[in-house]
Formats: C-alpha cells, structure tokens, sequence
C-alpha cells in the first residue's frame, strides 16, 4: 500500500491514460472544509468545536502544515472536498 501525499488549495494536473492510447489531463482542486474531530468521545458524548475550514499553522513541508491553526487538530479531521475539471 503506498502512501498520498494530497496538496492544500493547489491545482495539480493529473495524466490519464485509456486503453486506445487517447490521454486527458484532470485538474484536481484540494481543499479542506469543517473539522468532523469529536470532542466529547472520552466521555461517551458528541460534540465538535466549530472550525469551518482548515488553516495551516505552518509553511508546506514542515510538520505545522498538517495542523490546524484555528482548531488545533490535524488535517485528516477536516472534511476532504475534491473538485474536479476538464
């Protein structure tokens, strides 16, 4: 299994190639939206903070781009949303 690496708010061309050798580039646009983190699971509850959107605490590459600078929580708690386009 390998390993993704995903980039914040940029758009990435992406190749694909079909079976009749035809290929077409993807743009792929990346953002995270509210953080889904549950605070209140050691209590049995749930309850989450209200972050709407992910904000790096840091510069890409380091450690602090996968932490949330509103919340506090790491990225894979936000909402992955995908757009696509031709």
């Amino acid at each position: 299994m390998s390993k993704r690496i995903v980039v914040l708010k940029r758009n990435e061309p992406v190749s694909r190639n079909s079976c009749t050798t035809s290929s077409f580039t993807v743009m792929r646009n990346v953002r995270y939206g509210h953080c889904q983190k549950n605070q209140a699971a050691s209590i049995g509850g749930y309850a989450v903070d209200g972050c709407r959107e992910f904000m790096a605490s840091g510069e890409e590459g380091t450690s602090g781009a996968l932490t949330c600078a509103a919340c506090g929580c790491h990225r894979n708690f936000h909402r992955r949303e995908v757009e696509e386009g031709g």
